[in-house]
């Protein structure tokens, strides 16, 4: 098991991390959640329901009303906490249908956790419109692994699950994602995260094998359910005795307040070192459980798109560091091989057809963001590599 170290830019409790910098056994004590802070302080599956691209939340006290203990009682025999990360008020709409989201399951969760990411202002506003929740702040450094990090530690469910703030789950999703967990060998779900665009704005030169670059799912996935490498982050489930297992977040790895950059990766480093830590346990996809994710006009540009596989390619050498090239790019040498092949072929053939600009757009996509992805992953890699030229990947 690879051993990640927690570097946190602020004080944090000996509860937590070590003298040594080394993440804490989940089970040592753990202070009591925080509910109040002072005053400065791929095709979707037909059954999925389309959400409207231009919803709005319920009225704030409306909202409040629904979001209450007695929505997350438990409801079978395993129970589920559900982590909502957020960082910026700018959100706070999407935080909203986030939450309301949750209320509205058919299986509600036994807890509902919202962490935010060193922003003291926003967790008091959430706190006090819902005063049921779980509401604390993030423990360690700024990012989003700390964040989720908090949120583990905090969990009392046997699985936990987490919900991107600017996504929505469907009313299904919780009862299908525990329903997978009724095999033992099951350690983690991921679910379909199906792009919510704003009217219009969808790119067509996009193609549908990479809107992995917006946070959503993408032609090559399973198409039914099946065992996976690792889940995508905006709709994420792991039993809590995982994470007693395998350890917690990289905060290496991801979206943190040192980097400009849109990294990722975090969960795929985890799901490795989890897999390799259990030796027959799996990590499978359920489509049937859905969540739609925002995707906000700003990332439907090239240059979002350029800097997204750039950083992708960042990402995979940082997993390729900790856990070796093997096992960090298994998923995408299938992925080259049996989605982007297959697509160039597609549309390769449409430049014969009335939609040769849109073929043309894909094309170019798909040989521009490959190539961008491997120019960031070898920007990280030939250092090291030249540092270290024995060491075997």
């Amino acid at each position: 098991m690879t051993d990640c170290a927690i570097r946190p830019r602020l004080p944090v409790s000996d509860q937590h991390v070590s003298q040594t910098g080394q993440v804490a056994p989940l089970d040592e004590p753990k202070p009591p959640a925080v509910r109040a802070l002072p005053a400065q302080a791929a095709a979707v599956p037909a059954q999925a329901t389309a959400l409207p691209a231009q919803a709005t939340a319920p009225p704030l006290n409306e909202q409040a009303q629904q979001v209450r203990s007695a929505d997350f009682s438990p409801q079978n025999a395993l129970t589920v906490s559900v982590v909502v990360c957020v960082y910026t008020d700018d959100r706070w709409s999407e935080i909203r249908l986030a939450l309301a989201s949750l209320a509205e399951q058919t299986l509600p969760p036994t807890q509902v956790i919202v962490v935010a990411d060193h922003n003291p202002s926003l967790a008091e506003r959430i706190a006090a419109l819902y005063p049921t929740i779980d509401v604390i702040t993030n423990e360690y450094s700024r990012g989003l692994s700390g964040a989720r990090n908090t949120g583990i530690e905090h969990a009392d469910g046997d699985v936990v699950a987490f919900l991107d703030d600017d996504a929505r789950a469907e009313p299904r999703w919780l009862e299908t994602v525990l329903a997978s967990y009724a095999d033992d060998s099951v350690l983690g779900v991921g679910g379909m995260v199906v792009p919510d665009w704003a009217p219009g704005q969808r790119p067509r030169w996009l193609p549908p094998e990479f809107l992995w670059v917006v946070g959503c799912s993408y032609r090559g996935l399973p198409d039914g359910k099946a065992d996976i490498r690792n889940p995508i982050g905006a709709n994420m489930s792991f039993r809590r005795s995982a994470f007693k297992l395998a350890g917690l977040f990289c905060p290496s790895i991801g979206r943190t307040a040192e980097s400009a950059r849109p990294l990722g990766c975090e969960e795929t480093e985890f799901s490795i070192r989890l897999l390799e830590a259990s030796g027959n346990g799996r990590i499978i996809h359920e489509p049937q459980a859905v969540v739609h994710h925002l995707v906000p006009r700003s990332r439907t540009t090239w240059r979002y798109f350029l800097a997204r596989c750039y950083a992708e390619g960042c990402s995979k050498a940082y997993v390729a560091q900790l856990s070796g090239a093997k096992a960090a790019l298994s998923s995408e040498r299938h992925y080259l091989l049996h989605a982007l092949a297959p697509a160039l072929r597609r549309d390769l053939e449409e430049l014969f057809r009335a939609s040769r600009r849109d073929a043309l757009g894909r094309i170019a996509a798909s040989v521009i963001g490959v190539s961008w992805t491997v120019a960031g992953y070898l920007r990280v890699q030939l250092p090291s590599y030249l540092r270290h030229p024995r060491r075997s990947p």
